[in-house]
């Protein structure tokens, strides 16, 4: 099956993602290597691991979790069509967290080697990497605020909200149904919750007719609602870089 080229993917019909000058485009055309197809739960990235290669996610939904030394896994967030992964092993030397294939997935692939062309040659391309850097550094703080600040309805609803949010803005959504395919213990992992108050919380959530996920599909009932709940202002998510 060929691979889909930079001036054809599809993720750049969405209003999320800030398009590309011509210049840009063609450079990304090198930049790219080829796509990789990925099975639900194989490992993409390794904590630890020193990768050659970094990621688009162009299909598909992935996980990032760290292994703490008691082999227990902590949910960091989770990964999203245009999120961009590996960063880390290129700038640091290594992974400081894991990637596991939620589902199956596909991803655009790039030679780590070629970030230091693309500081050198597109400056503006680097920029958009320093910004896709500075968004998961906001992430986590308002993930911290949530931890602190929120009880696990708000909690709850907060996640849900964005990641809604997020899927509807990449042309995942149809009514109000967006896919939805990780573990109820994955959320509760990322949330600091245990799975039986996340359970019972997503069932109070389904009862008051604001939200429901089940069988891989999350269902807004009421987004306004639920955005109250969760303490938040319902925004058009900020555009952002594709790389």
């Amino acid at each position: 099956m060929p691979g889909i080229t930079c001036d054809t993917c599809p993720l750049r019909n969405h209003a999320l993602f800030i398009p590309f000058s011509k210049e840009e485009l063609a450079f990304m055309a090198t930049f790219k290597t080829g796509e990789l197809r990925v099975e639900r739960g194989m490992t993409i990235l390794m904590e630890g691991s020193n990768s050659p290669q970094l990621y688009t996610v162009l299909e598909g939904m992935g996980t990032r979790y760290k292994t703490l030394e008691n082999g227990r896994r902590q949910v960091i967030n989770f990964v999203f069509p245009g999120d961009f992964i590996g960063l880390q092993a290129g700038l640091m030397g290594e992974m400081k967290h894991s990637v596991e294939a939620t589902t199956a997935m596909t991803l655009c692939v790039f030679r780590r080697d070629d970030l230091w062309r693309l500081f050198g040659q597109h400056p503006e391309r680097a920029y958009d990497l320093t910004w896709i850097a500075a968004v998961e550094e906001h992430f986590l703080g308002e993930t911290i605020a949530s931890l602190g600040q929120r009880d696990a309805a708000q909690r709850i609803a907060w996640a849900l909200v964005r990641i809604y949010e997020r899927l509807r803005a990449t042309g995942h959504c149809k009514g109000s149904t967006v896919p939805l395919h990780f573990r109820q213990q994955d959320l509760a992992d990322a949330l600091g919750l245990s799975l039986v108050h996340t359970n019972k919380t997503l069932k109070s959530l389904r009862a008051l007719g604001l939200a429901e996920w089940r069988d891989g599909a999350l269902s807004i009932k009421k987004l306004a609602a639920l955005a109250d709940l969760a303490m938040i202002d319902l925004e058009r998510p900020e555009r952002r870089p594709l790389m």
